[in-house]
């Protein structure tokens, strides 16, 4: 028969126990502990209590999900809309039609043959996606196709369209570091790009990335005013432009996935 002193000791020690336990709890780390305060061997004060949080616990958690679930969601659609703004400059352009899709193709098949991770390789899909969105705000006479002479308005505006992208697009925080490559996606290696200048490694690695793969669909695609470029010619060019304009490694890499696996339609 246990003596009163043991039991006295022993409703401390769960006491003390169901103290933590609901610390933890409270500090958002759910574990099994409170729930293991609920059985037949604690005094039942102690029960009631540890079954009281433990019922707490179990609803925070079913929310907390809910809630992930529900911003899950909302990232999706948010994603969804600004994909299909994207997409409806080819309302507007011809050219531009498809050409988001192909650059986020080249862009994912270029970040794989690097070796990048599955999350950091969806980052640089998006991005290529996404990186033309600030044209939505180009006038009708620079979308007009004409091959008429650029004046000093119309240069301004395809010079800022990286900016307006990421106007558009600076609030969706889910999007990461997607954002700053669309940022700087006309970004040079020798600093002679735009909106900010940067050189060489101050261009992210996706930036980078997209800069190769925008070019290369840019020229092979028919405008027009101008056939695109097959595939060796617009090598030749690439290759002409590595280091000045674009990562030659990056290059180096593109050429030998586009002859290894071929164009996307």
């Amino acid at each position: 028969m246990s003596q009163p002193g043991n039991r006295v000791v022993a409703s401390l020690c769960a006491r003390e126990r169901l103290l933590l336990a609901i610390k933890d709890v409270a500090a958002g780390n759910y574990s099994n502990e409170i729930l293991e305060l609920t059985g037949p061997e604690y005094p039942e004060d102690i029960r009631e209590l540890a079954e009281a949080v433990g019922l707490m616990m179990v609803k925070i958690e079913a929310r907390e999900d809910h809630l992930e679930r529900l911003l899950e969601t909302i990232k999706f659609n948010s994603l969804n809309t600004v994909t299909a703004v994207a997409c409806a400059l080819g309302a507007r352009d011809a050219y531009t039609e498809g050409h988001g899709e192909r650059v986020g193709a080249y862009a994912e098949r270029l970040a794989r043959r690097l070796g990048l991770s599955e999350t950091e390789t969806e980052h640089i899909r998006t991005a290529g996606i996404l990186h033309d969105i600030g044209k939505i705000g180009f006038s009708d006479h620079v979308f007009s196709g004409e091959d008429s002479s650029m004046n000093q308005q119309m240069l301004l505006e395809i010079r800022s369209h990286p900016q307006w992208g990421y106007d558009i697009l600076k609030d969706l925080n889910f999007l990461g570091p997607a954002l700053d490559y669309v940022y700087c996606h006309h970004e040079r290696m020798d600093g002679k790009g735009y909106p900010r200048g940067l050189t060489a490694s101050e261009i992210p690695l996706g930036g980078r990335i997209l800069a190769v793969v925008d070019c290369f669909d840019a020229m092979t695609t028919n405008r027009p005013y101008q056939k695109g470029k097959t595939p060796q010619e617009a090598f030749s060019i690439l290759g002409s432009l590595a280091d000045t304009a674009l990562d030659s490694d990056l290059v180096d890499l593109f050429i030998d996935e586009i002859e290894s696996g071929g164009m996307e339609e």
